[in-house]
Protein backbone atom coordinates (compact mmCIF):
# COMPACT_ATOMS: atom_id res chain seq x y z
CA UNK A 1 0.00 0.00 0.00
CA UNK A 2 1.26 3.40 -0.38
CA UNK A 3 1.39 5.64 2.32
CA UNK A 4 0.07 8.38 2.72
CA UNK A 5 2.38 11.62 3.44
CA UNK A 6 3.72 12.47 6.47
CA UNK A 7 1.30 15.56 7.01
CA UNK A 8 -1.49 13.16 7.50
CA UNK A 9 0.80 11.48 10.33
CA UNK A 10 -0.80 12.95 13.91
CA UNK A 11 0.18 11.31 17.73
CA UNK A 12 -1.71 8.72 18.94
CA UNK A 13 -4.52 9.99 21.22
CA UNK A 14 -3.73 8.10 24.75
CA UNK A 15 -5.63 5.10 25.50
CA UNK A 16 -6.35 6.47 28.82
CA UNK A 17 -9.15 9.41 27.43
CA UNK A 18 -10.52 6.86 25.31
CA UNK A 19 -13.10 3.80 27.38
CA UNK A 20 -11.89 0.48 24.76
CA UNK A 21 -14.86 0.21 23.60
CA UNK A 22 -15.11 3.93 22.03
CA UNK A 23 -14.44 4.13 18.79
CA UNK A 24 -11.37 5.97 17.37
CA UNK A 25 -12.45 7.09 14.30
CA UNK A 26 -15.68 8.59 12.88
CA UNK A 27 -15.89 9.32 9.26
CA UNK A 28 -19.22 11.28 8.08
CA UNK A 29 -20.66 12.22 4.37
CA UNK A 30 -21.38 16.20 4.51
CA UNK A 31 -24.50 16.83 1.93
CA UNK A 32 -26.91 14.91 3.12
CA UNK A 33 -25.68 13.54 6.15
CA UNK A 34 -24.00 15.82 8.46
CA UNK A 35 -25.02 19.48 6.99
CA UNK A 36 -28.48 20.15 6.74
CA UNK A 37 -30.25 21.22 3.65
CA UNK A 38 -28.89 24.54 3.45
CA UNK A 39 -25.88 23.33 3.72
CA UNK A 40 -24.66 24.64 7.54
CA UNK A 41 -23.53 22.85 9.81
CA UNK A 42 -25.89 23.07 13.24
CA UNK A 43 -24.67 24.40 16.78
CA UNK A 44 -25.37 21.02 17.98
CA UNK A 45 -23.62 19.23 14.83
CA UNK A 46 -20.61 21.69 16.21
CA UNK A 47 -20.64 20.96 19.46
CA UNK A 48 -21.08 16.85 19.09
CA UNK A 49 -18.01 16.79 16.35
CA UNK A 50 -15.86 18.88 19.31
CA UNK A 51 -17.14 16.93 22.00
CA UNK A 52 -15.57 13.63 20.12
CA UNK A 53 -12.61 14.98 19.05
CA UNK A 54 -12.26 15.96 23.08
CA UNK A 55 -12.77 12.30 23.93
CA UNK A 56 -10.17 11.33 21.77
CA UNK A 57 -11.83 10.29 18.35
CA UNK A 58 -11.00 11.17 14.99
CA UNK A 59 -13.34 13.01 12.97
CA UNK A 60 -13.11 12.73 9.17
CA UNK A 61 -15.07 14.33 6.41
CA UNK A 62 -15.59 12.33 3.88
CA UNK A 63 -17.45 13.60 0.85
CA UNK A 64 -17.69 13.80 -2.75
CA UNK A 65 -16.63 17.21 -2.85
CA UNK A 66 -14.10 18.90 -4.26
CA UNK A 67 -11.87 20.45 -2.22
CA UNK A 68 -12.74 24.16 -3.28
CA UNK A 69 -16.25 23.49 -1.56
CA UNK A 70 -15.17 22.35 1.38
CA UNK A 71 -15.63 26.20 2.87
CA UNK A 72 -19.04 24.49 4.57
CA UNK A 73 -16.59 22.64 7.63
CA UNK A 74 -13.23 24.52 7.48
CA UNK A 75 -14.39 26.53 10.60
CA UNK A 76 -15.69 23.32 12.85
CA UNK A 77 -12.09 20.96 12.00
CA UNK A 78 -10.01 20.06 15.18
CA UNK A 79 -7.44 18.05 15.97
CA UNK A 80 -6.17 16.91 12.30
CA UNK A 81 -7.78 19.06 9.90
CA UNK A 82 -7.83 15.93 6.79
CA UNK A 83 -10.60 15.91 4.71
CA UNK A 84 -11.00 13.28 2.22
CA UNK A 85 -12.65 14.64 -1.07
CA UNK A 86 -14.07 14.04 -4.54
CA UNK A 87 -15.14 10.63 -3.36
CA UNK A 88 -11.72 9.23 -2.13
CA UNK A 89 -10.04 11.30 -5.39
CA UNK A 90 -7.95 13.14 -2.86
CA UNK A 91 -6.66 13.95 0.81
CA UNK A 92 -6.78 17.47 1.90
CA UNK A 93 -6.06 19.29 4.69
CA UNK A 94 -8.01 22.13 5.63
CA UNK A 95 -5.66 23.79 8.25
CA UNK A 96 -3.55 24.80 5.30
CA UNK A 97 -5.74 26.27 2.38
CA UNK A 98 -7.04 22.92 1.33
CA UNK A 99 -3.76 21.94 0.51
CA UNK A 100 -3.36 18.16 -1.45
CA UNK A 101 -1.78 15.86 0.78
CA UNK A 102 -3.10 12.83 -1.36
CA UNK A 103 -4.16 12.54 -4.79
CA UNK A 104 -5.47 9.02 -6.55
CA UNK A 105 -6.29 10.38 -10.13
CA UNK A 106 -8.45 9.08 -13.02
CA UNK A 107 -5.80 8.94 -16.39
CA UNK A 108 -6.61 10.68 -18.72
CA UNK A 109 -6.59 7.55 -20.87
CA UNK A 110 -9.32 6.08 -18.59
CA UNK A 111 -11.21 9.51 -18.63
CA UNK A 112 -11.29 9.25 -22.49
CA UNK A 113 -12.09 5.15 -22.92
CA UNK A 114 -15.36 6.50 -20.47
CA UNK A 115 -16.29 9.29 -22.15
CA UNK A 116 -16.56 7.52 -25.39
CA UNK A 117 -18.24 4.01 -23.75
CA UNK A 118 -20.56 6.01 -21.84
CA UNK A 119 -21.83 8.59 -25.00
CA UNK A 120 -22.35 5.49 -27.43
CA UNK A 121 -24.58 3.61 -24.60
CA UNK A 122 -26.64 6.55 -23.82
CA UNK A 123 -26.49 8.89 -26.61
CA UNK A 124 -27.39 12.47 -25.15
CA UNK A 125 -24.42 12.23 -22.17
CA UNK A 126 -22.35 15.15 -21.49
CA UNK A 127 -19.27 15.82 -19.60
CA UNK A 128 -17.58 17.81 -16.94
CA UNK A 129 -13.93 17.07 -16.10
CA UNK A 130 -13.05 17.77 -12.56
CA UNK A 131 -8.81 18.38 -12.20
CA UNK A 132 -7.19 19.09 -8.88
CA UNK A 133 -7.34 23.31 -10.13
CA UNK A 134 -10.63 23.37 -11.08
CA UNK A 135 -13.77 22.02 -13.29
CA UNK A 136 -13.77 22.11 -17.01
CA UNK A 137 -17.42 21.08 -18.98
CA UNK A 138 -19.08 20.55 -22.19
CA UNK A 139 -20.82 23.17 -24.02
CA UNK A 140 -24.24 20.96 -23.38
CA UNK A 141 -23.27 19.83 -19.72
CA UNK A 142 -26.03 21.17 -17.09
CA UNK A 143 -24.87 24.69 -15.65
CA UNK A 144 -24.93 22.81 -11.78
CA UNK A 145 -22.81 25.67 -10.61
CA UNK A 146 -21.35 28.02 -12.76
CA UNK A 147 -17.51 28.43 -12.42
CA UNK A 148 -16.33 31.51 -13.96
CA UNK A 149 -12.66 29.86 -14.59
CA UNK A 150 -14.06 26.87 -16.20
CA UNK A 151 -12.78 26.42 -19.95
CA UNK A 152 -16.18 25.28 -21.83
CA UNK A 153 -15.21 22.82 -24.69
CA UNK A 154 -15.85 18.82 -25.84
CA UNK A 155 -14.93 16.17 -23.50
CA UNK A 156 -12.16 14.83 -25.96
CA UNK A 157 -10.63 18.51 -26.46
CA UNK A 158 -10.61 18.85 -22.47
CA UNK A 159 -8.60 15.21 -22.29
CA UNK A 160 -6.83 15.78 -25.03
CA UNK A 161 -2.79 14.98 -24.71
CA UNK A 162 -2.16 18.13 -26.41
CA UNK A 163 -4.75 20.12 -24.43
CA UNK A 164 -2.19 21.88 -22.23
CA UNK A 165 -3.79 20.28 -18.68
CA UNK A 166 -1.36 18.91 -16.97
CA UNK A 167 -3.00 18.78 -13.73
CA UNK A 168 -4.42 15.22 -12.63
CA UNK A 169 -7.72 14.51 -12.88
CA UNK A 170 -9.60 13.90 -9.70
CA UNK A 171 -12.95 12.24 -11.61
CA UNK A 172 -15.12 12.86 -14.18
CA UNK A 173 -19.34 13.74 -14.92
CA UNK A 174 -21.99 12.44 -16.85
CA UNK A 175 -25.09 13.75 -17.00
CA UNK A 176 -27.68 12.56 -18.99
CA UNK A 177 -31.34 14.70 -19.32
CA UNK A 178 -34.02 11.70 -20.16
CA UNK A 179 -32.68 8.74 -18.26
CA UNK A 180 -33.32 8.06 -14.47
CA UNK A 181 -30.36 8.27 -12.06
CA UNK A 182 -30.35 4.87 -11.08
CA UNK A 183 -30.45 3.54 -14.51
CA UNK A 184 -28.29 5.97 -15.94
CA UNK A 185 -25.17 4.48 -13.28
CA UNK A 186 -26.20 0.61 -14.32
CA UNK A 187 -26.03 1.63 -17.84
CA UNK A 188 -22.45 3.89 -17.42
CA UNK A 189 -21.21 0.89 -15.39
CA UNK A 190 -22.17 -2.02 -17.59
CA UNK A 191 -20.53 -0.04 -20.80
CA UNK A 192 -17.39 1.61 -18.96
CA UNK A 193 -16.98 -0.22 -16.00
CA UNK A 194 -13.51 -1.53 -16.71
CA UNK A 195 -12.01 1.99 -16.72
CA UNK A 196 -13.25 3.85 -13.57
CA UNK A 197 -15.20 3.40 -10.37
CA UNK A 198 -18.70 4.53 -10.82
CA UNK A 199 -21.23 5.81 -8.35
CA UNK A 200 -23.47 9.16 -7.89
CA UNK A 201 -24.27 11.28 -5.24
CA UNK A 202 -27.63 13.79 -6.87
CA UNK A 203 -30.27 13.35 -7.24
CA UNK A 204 -29.95 14.27 -10.80
CA UNK A 205 -28.98 11.54 -13.60
CA UNK A 206 -25.56 13.09 -12.51
CA UNK A 207 -22.63 10.51 -12.12
CA UNK A 208 -19.05 10.72 -10.63
CA UNK A 209 -16.36 8.67 -12.30
CA UNK A 210 -12.71 7.97 -10.41
CA UNK A 211 -10.47 5.85 -11.22
CA UNK A 212 -10.44 2.23 -10.94
CA UNK A 213 -10.49 1.07 -7.31
CA UNK A 214 -10.33 5.12 -5.78
CA UNK A 215 -13.78 5.40 -3.44
CA UNK A 216 -14.44 7.00 -0.20
CA UNK A 217 -13.98 3.60 1.43
CA UNK A 218 -10.24 2.71 0.11
CA UNK A 219 -9.45 5.88 0.98
CA UNK A 220 -10.83 5.55 4.20
CA UNK A 221 -9.37 2.63 4.77
CA UNK A 222 -5.44 4.03 3.61
CA UNK A 223 -5.95 6.95 6.09
CA UNK A 224 -7.06 4.47 8.67
CA UNK A 225 -4.25 1.96 7.92
CA UNK A 226 -1.46 4.86 8.65
CA UNK A 227 -3.08 5.17 12.25
CA UNK A 228 -3.13 1.97 12.96
CA UNK A 229 -7.16 2.33 13.03
CA UNK A 230 -9.06 -0.90 12.31
CA UNK A 231 -12.49 -1.10 10.16
CA UNK A 232 -14.06 -2.22 13.60
CA UNK A 233 -12.99 0.84 15.15
CA UNK A 234 -14.57 3.11 12.81
CA UNK A 235 -18.32 4.96 12.47
CA UNK A 236 -19.30 5.99 9.51
CA UNK A 237 -22.25 8.04 8.36
CA UNK A 238 -23.49 8.50 5.05
CA UNK A 239 -26.72 8.64 2.52
CA UNK A 240 -26.29 7.94 -0.78
CA UNK A 241 -25.22 5.86 -3.21
CA UNK A 242 -21.27 6.70 -3.23
CA UNK A 243 -21.14 6.36 0.37
CA UNK A 244 -22.02 2.46 0.72
CA UNK A 245 -17.96 1.05 0.29
CA UNK A 246 -17.66 3.51 3.03
CA UNK A 247 -20.18 1.96 5.19
CA UNK A 248 -19.65 -1.89 4.42
CA UNK A 249 -15.93 -1.48 5.14
CA UNK A 250 -16.79 0.65 8.91
CA UNK A 251 -17.28 -1.67 11.97
CA UNK A 252 -20.63 0.58 12.68
CA UNK A 253 -21.89 2.35 10.33
CA UNK A 254 -25.54 4.58 10.05
CA UNK A 255 -27.79 5.11 7.11
CA UNK A 256 -29.51 8.80 7.62
CA UNK A 257 -33.17 8.67 7.39
CA UNK A 258 -33.45 10.24 4.36
CA UNK A 259 -30.63 8.28 2.32
CA UNK A 260 -31.11 6.64 -0.60
CA UNK A 261 -33.32 3.51 -0.63
CA UNK A 262 -30.43 1.20 -1.26
CA UNK A 263 -28.45 2.84 1.60
CA UNK A 264 -31.53 1.88 3.97
CA UNK A 265 -31.52 -1.19 2.73
CA UNK A 266 -28.24 -2.44 3.59
CA UNK A 267 -27.82 -0.62 6.87
CA UNK A 268 -28.62 -1.79 10.07
CA UNK A 269 -28.59 0.88 11.84
CA UNK A 270 -30.08 4.21 11.22
CA UNK A 271 -30.45 7.19 12.44
CA UNK A 272 -32.79 10.20 12.01
CA UNK A 273 -32.29 12.44 9.28
CA UNK A 274 -29.80 14.81 8.59
CA UNK A 275 -32.43 18.28 8.70
CA UNK A 276 -32.75 16.88 12.48
CA UNK A 277 -29.03 16.27 13.34
CA UNK A 278 -28.74 12.62 12.80
CA UNK A 279 -25.01 12.82 12.87
CA UNK A 280 -24.64 14.62 16.22
CA UNK A 281 -27.66 12.67 18.02
CA UNK A 282 -25.44 9.20 17.22
CA UNK A 283 -22.08 10.90 18.47
CA UNK A 284 -24.14 12.15 21.82
CA UNK A 285 -25.24 8.51 22.36
CA UNK A 286 -21.64 7.21 21.78
CA UNK A 287 -19.94 9.55 24.39
CA UNK A 288 -23.11 8.92 26.83
CA UNK A 289 -22.65 5.31 26.72
CA UNK A 290 -18.91 4.65 25.95
CA UNK A 291 -19.32 2.29 22.84
CA UNK A 292 -18.59 2.61 19.37
CA UNK A 293 -22.23 1.36 18.36
CA UNK A 294 -24.52 3.78 20.55
CA UNK A 295 -27.71 3.24 20.41
CA UNK A 296 -30.02 3.43 17.27
CA UNK A 297 -31.72 7.10 17.13
CA UNK A 298 -34.61 5.58 14.79
CA UNK A 299 -35.46 2.43 15.96
CA UNK A 300 -36.14 3.22 19.37
CA UNK A 301 -32.83 2.53 21.17
CA UNK A 302 -32.45 -1.10 20.24
CA UNK A 303 -28.97 -0.66 18.52
CA UNK A 304 -29.67 -3.92 16.25
CA UNK A 305 -32.88 -3.05 15.19
CA UNK A 306 -33.42 -2.31 11.17
CA UNK A 307 -35.94 0.81 11.10
CA UNK A 308 -38.79 0.79 8.51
Amino acid sequence: MEPVTSATEQPETPAAQRPAAMPRLIATDLDGTLLRDDKTVSERTVAALAAAEAAGIEVFFVTGRPARWMDVVSDHVHGHGLAICANGAAVVDLRDGARFVEVRPLERADALAVVHAVRAAAPGSSFAVERTTGIHYEPEYPPFFLDPGAVVAPAEKLLAEDSGYTEPILKLLASHPDLAPDEFLAIAREAAGAHGSFTRSSPTALLEISGPGVSKASTLARCCAERGIAPEEVVAFGDMPNDLEMLGWAGTAYAMANAHPEVLAVTTRHTVANTEDGVAAVIEQILRTGTGAGTDPDSGGDPGRRSA
